[in-house]
């Protein structure tokens, strides 16, 4: 198996530039992409969001919505008009005031700007009105299920006005973001570090108690675990399964696991741009060969220890819209080669693009001897995951292999992905039937009612296959034996209030 080009010396943090008592130091398996909310597309990303930029609503261990910016909120008879009472107390990191106008400016933004990546998310929002202070008022073109959903993620994430005001502001936001959560940021240094330090006007700042956090993406899990060890890092994001067991055994570390909502996918370019016209899974025949291949139980063994559940479809084994219609497909080489030969191409040369980092290198290459089984040959281009996702919305890729961390109402898991316009729909299939049912989803709030129409919408995608689910994505946590109270929620994100270093 191919060695990861990692520098060990550099990365091994060693105990002497440990953290102090109140600098809080978090392994990350991935850089995260830009630090706008509104343009951020990855988990990483994500993470450091839920320090720094204070959103309208969040999501407790239960997955029940709970205030934050937004003390309360209710719908209108028609569930049309979703009404918003304001904290008052809330200030942004330069130190102007939140209040209704601040949010209904970056709702806007997050519609309308050419490069937001949120515009599917909040599609059916018709206006934004901010009638005083402490109430904002959000009308919608039809009743929208996931709106609270998308709220409560980086949709409802709050930036400070007079952070993009600016002609340049796009490309300024994101490189030195001005929320308004519990820390605020100081520098980033690419694949290095990002930095916080704790904002003392936060209104709940008494519960957060690090003076600083340090955000360090290590890609090598060997290199992370070690610098977990060393006292390099207080906590690591993503263990490598095959490393639970040290994990455990070290009376030192602390085993942090939580189920998650999300999954890993390949997304293939089925007419993105010239990198769908010579790409032979532009034909779906080919994709269906290709998933033929696949042994998913295999990949959960080897790479995952058994504890990556096998995928077949974006919905979670929790979540009541998980559909036994569609379980999960078996190898089938013979069948594989069939497909190949009727679609004209007994062999096939392509190009798989994945993340530098250990898991994905691994899989990759599973995945690169299963799919040769049937005379499918695919290169592997590892690339820093942000840079992938950059030249994947531009079409300059055949197959990449994704995570998505999961959102709590199912539409976060499918829609942008596979609608016409799409905002993460790199691939960009496009089919008119399968828009209209996830439209239609949106609207309807009985649960019975609407997991029939994702399984109509998934009975065409099992066909068309745009993507393929891999495995769905626990979140595997540790921690040095110091962190005191953190408990990881099954969005993966690191929340830190109430959590703590002890002195031994």
């Amino acid at each position: 198996m191919k060695k990861l080009p990692v520098l060990f010396g550099a990365l091994l943090l060693g105990v002497a530039a440990g953290a102090q008592a109140q600098e809080l130091r978090i392994g990350m398996q991935d850089d995260p992409d830009t630090l706008d909310p509104h343009r951020s597309r990855t988990y990483a990303a994500r993470i450091v969001f839920t320090s720094m930029c204070d959103k309208l609503l969040d999501i407790n261990e239960k997955l029940q919505f709970v205030p934050r910016l937004a003390k309360s909120w209710s719908w209108d008879d028609s569930n049309t008009v979703l009404t918003m009472k304001l904290r008052d107390d809330a200030v942004f990191h330069d130190g102007s005031k939140f209040d209704a106008q601040a949010a209904k400016a970056n709702l806007e933004r997050a519609i309308t700007m050419p490069e937001s990546q949120r515009k599917s998310e909040l599609a059916s929002v018709a206006s934004v009105e901010a009638p005083d202070a402490t109430t904002l008022v959000i009308k919608v073109k039809q009743p929208d299920a996931p709106l609270l959903a998308q709220l409560s993620d980086r949709a409802g994430m709050m930036l400070s006005p007079q952070s993009f005001a600016g002609a340049d502001s796009t490309s300024t936001v994101g490189r030195q973001p001005v929320c308004s959560g519990p820390y605020k940021f100081v520098k980033r240094v690419q694949n290095d570090r990002i930095v916080l330090e704790k904002f003392d006007q936060y209104y709940d700042a008494k519960e957060f108690a690090f003076s600083k956090v340090v955000f360090l993406p290590i890609p090598d899990s060997t290199v992370r675990l070690s610098n977990l060890r060393s006292g390099g890092i207080d906590i690591l994001e993503r263990a490598n399964p095959s490393d639970i067991p040290q994990i455990k055994e070290d009376a030192n570390l602390v085993f942090k696991p939580v189920t998650g909502l999300g999954f890993r996918q390949f997304m293939f370019n089925v007419s993105n741009g010239e990198g769908a016209k010579d790409n032979p899974f532009a034909d779906k025949r080919v994709r269906q060969a290709f998933q033929l291949t696949i042994d998913r139980s295999a990949i959960s063994e080897v790479i995952g220890g058994g504890l990556f559940p096998p995928a077949q479809q974006p919905f979670p084994l929790a979540s009541p819209y998980l559909s036994d219609k569609f379980p999960v497909v078996k190898p089938d080489i013979a069948k594989a080669k069939a497909l190949l030969k009727e679609a004209g191409m007994e062999t096939v040369q392509a190009q798989l693009t994945f993340a530098n980092n250990t898991i994905e290198a691994s899989t990759a290459e599973i995945v690169q001897a299963m799919a040769a089984q049937a005379g499918i040959q695919l290169s592997l281009r590892p690339t820093e995951y942000a840079a992938m996702l950059a030249e994947s919305s531009k079409g300059n890729f055949q197959m990449d292999m994704r995570g998505w961390s999961g959102r709590v109402d199912p539409d976060g898991n499918i829609f942008s992905f596979v609608t016409c316009k799409g905002t993460l729909n790199d691939s960009k299939y496009c089919n008119p039937k399968v828009d209209e049912l996830l439209t239609k989803a949106r609207t309807v709030s009985d649960e019975a009612k609407r997991k029939e129409i994702y399984d109509q919408a998934q009975a065409i995608l099992q066909e068309d296959m745009p993507s393929m689910y891999i495995y769905y994505q626990p979140w595997f946590f540790a921690t040095s034996k110091k962190v005191q109270g953190f408990e990881p929620f099954p969005d993966g994100m690191i929340r830190l209030r109430g959590v703590t270093l002890s002195a031994s």
